[in-house]
């Protein structure tokens, strides 16, 4: 993505921590090799086809757990969050079992009888900033009520890095938080996400039912995400199940509402795994769909988000 501009959340916009992190390294004379942990530096295979899983991917989760050999904060680092004008900050119980509270911010609404259309949407990167909650304005704008959430160990919050799974518990958790809000329509209740958001958004619209979802550049296939940043490894990755569960190309047949996936002209070609998951999900009867937008990873996120709505107002029709 050598056209993809690099920029911090807490200047106000979108970053790709990760990239950074390699740049810093490469200004200081450091290898990327060289920032990994050694056990994290072993290659791994990247399947030619990944595996199709015959288990609806919300069943298997409550079957697996994550077998984490590192354990610690969120791969990127980042200041303490605030709250950006226009939102309002709540906390949220995160994981699976309610163990840990994270923060999210949530547009100003007042309820009433009228039910509102909701939006949970799941930020790139790993850890948030005020510029993806600057992103989130054309939502509201829209009449639509919308949560950011931040997840486990982003921030200086509690909680391990686990690299999508335990985060999609987190992603599920703030669900349900928004959709229990009051005023909150639950039958016009959307998910979103750009880039590692948009890779969890598919893991959780695998795990329970929303009205509609729009990843936005997301990955479908986890050993070629942790091939990418082997860094980001904290898990078992000689349990070939462990990326089974992050990649959601894996469960295609589990996707439980239309979903519309959105890529910029510019970016990194998945094609090959996104028609996988396509077809996968197809051959089931999903309604799954692809289009391509104008720029790069992060340049296409505000017309993908204006895409979005346009889905969405299209499903509730």
């Amino acid at each position: 993505m050598a056209s993809d501009r690099i920029i911090a959340p807490n200047s106000r916009s979108i970053r790709d921590g990760v990239t950074r992190r390699t740049l810093l390294a490469a200004a200081a004379g450091v290898s990327a090799a060289a920032m990994l942990p050694a056990a994290a530096r072993a290659e791994f295979p990247i399947p030619d086809v990944p595996p199709l899983e015959k288990e609806d991917y919300g069943e298997a989760r409550k079957r697996f757990h994550t077998n984490l050999l590192r354990k610690g904060p969120s791969p990127e680092q980042s200041a303490p969050l605030g709250t950006p004008a226009g939102a309002r900050r709540v906390m949220y119980r995160g994981g699976p079992d309610g163990s840990i509270e994270l923060i999210a911010w949530i547009s100003s609404y007042e309820p009433s009888a009228k039910l509102k259309p909701a939006v949970l949407f799941l930020h790139g990167g790993n850890a948030t900033g005020d510029g993806h909650w600057e992103l989130m304005k054309a939502y509201w704008e829209a009449g639509y009520v919308v949560m950011l959430p931040s997840f486990r160990g982003e921030n200086g919050q509690a909680g391990n890095y686990s690299g999508f799974y335990d985060e999609t518990s987190d992603a599920l958790a703030a669900a349900s938080y928004l959709e229990d809000l009051p005023g909150i329509d639950k039958n016009r209740f959307f998910l979103a996400g750009h880039s590692n958001g948009g890779t969890l958004a598919l893991l959780a619209s695998m795990t329970r039912k929303f009205r509609a979802s729009a990843p936005i550049s997301a990955g479908v296939n986890s050993w070629r995400y942790f091939g990418r940043f082997e860094r980001e490894v904290r898990f078992d990755e000689n349990d070939q199940q462990e990326f089974v569960m992050r990649s959601s190309v894996c469960f295609g047949h589990s996707l439980k509402c239309p979903t519309l996936l959105l890529r910029g002209t510019e970016e990194r070609p998945f094609d090959a795994d996104h028609q996988l998951l396509m077809d996968r999900a197809k051959s089931t009867g999903v309604s799954i769909e692809a289009k391509l937008l104008p720029g790069n990873h992060n340049g296409v996120v505000p017309g993908a988000v204006a895409e979005s709505i346009r889905f969405f107002n299209q499903v509730i029709g």
